[in-house]
């Protein structure tokens, strides 16, 4: 739970469409296998198998 990132407040209509802002939502969607894997590549395995089950 200490990978949360936190979804930041914008004034301009045009900071909602930077990629910062936009991967807020689907970083919390992640499994917490993938977001709490011990290497990258670790991590990179495990995002792969949970991307692939949402095909």
């Amino acid at each position: 739970d200490g990978f949360k990132l936190q979804e930041g407040r914008y004034r301009l209509d045009i900071r909602k469409k930077f990629f910062t802002m936009r991967v807020v939502k689907h970083w919390h969607r992640l499994p917490s296998e993938v977001v709490e894997a011990p290497s990258l590549d670790t991590f990179k395995a495990r995002l792969d198998v949970a991307l692939g089950n949402l095909v």
